[in-house]
């Protein structure tokens, strides 16, 4: 068993190359340099159904393993394993994409074992967040997943947060990007210092001269990869374009 700790990002866009998911694989690039292992999950990639909210009928039934058979079961496993996650989603309708929700809902499961052994399987978790739209609202969506997420019991440390609203791309605003990078950098200092038994430190904002670097590198990084991800994307999308196309003559 590795002795890195773990940090989980999960992409609520259905995109892998938009600035959701530009800002999730920079904030866990940045958790990379301060040691931590990472794995970036898609959530629209995987079948995530609605809760069924069991818990409802009787408190008790709501408990892990959560009784829905779905691809939930293999992110239960990796949050279990993990010492932190990032939750990044785009704004929809002033919230939270429906597959964010889905997932957030789905969550239950853990905080609700405070009923059946007494505490939360979240606890001493910790979760950083980032909200990405072209409206205003992101912070509104942020302060929601905060409260939410601390109510089943994940602790959120400080600048644990990044958001985003404009069109452009964000790659190309150096405030948003440090954001992101001080994410990751937090995270995997407050998961060392958790699995050292210790009180976590250096927990502070970097906006050092040397922070801005090494944020920018990340950034050049993430682009490169957003643009091979379009690339891969859009000729996906021209063979099933050319499929249909080809049913249609047939």
């Amino acid at each position: 068993m590795s002795t890195r700790p773990l940090i989980v990002g999960f992409n609520g866009s259905p995109r892998r190359y938009g600035n959701t998911f530009k800002a999730l694989r920079l904030a866990l690039l940045a958790a990379e340099q301060e040691g931590a292992r990472t794995k970036l999950v898609n959530l629209y990639e995987l079948d995530i159904r609605p809760c069924i909210a069991c818990l409802t009928e009787d408190i008790m039934l709501c408990r892990y393993p959560c009784v829905i058979g779905d691809d939930m079961r293999q992110i239960y496993d990796l949050i279990l394993e993990s010492d932190a996650f990032i939750i990044a989603t785009p704004i929809f309708w002033y919230n939270v994409s429906g597959v964010v929700k889905n997932f957030i809902d789905r969550l239950t499961v853990f905080e609700n074992m405070i009923h059946v052994e007494g505490r939360s399987w979240l606890e001493g978790k910790a979760a950083g967040f980032i909200a990405v739209g072209n409206d205003t609202g992101p912070i509104s969506v942020i302060q929601n997943l905060m409260v939410t997420l601390n109510s089943m019991g994940v602790h959120v440390p400080p600048w644990a947060l990044a958001y985003y609203s404009s069109t452009g791309d964000l790659l190309e605003s150096e405030s948003t990007v440090l954001d992101a990078a001080n994410i990751g950098w937090i995270l995997a200092r407050h998961a060392k210092a958790q699995r050292e038994g210790r009180a976590p430190e250096n927990l502070g904002y970097d906006a050092s001269e040397e922070a801005r670097r090494r944020a920018r590198e990340l950034a050049e990084r993430v682009s490169r990869e957003a643009d091979e991800n379009r690339g891969r994307h859009n000729l996906l999308r021209l063979i099933q374009k050319v499929k249909a196309d080809d049913v249609d003559w047939v």
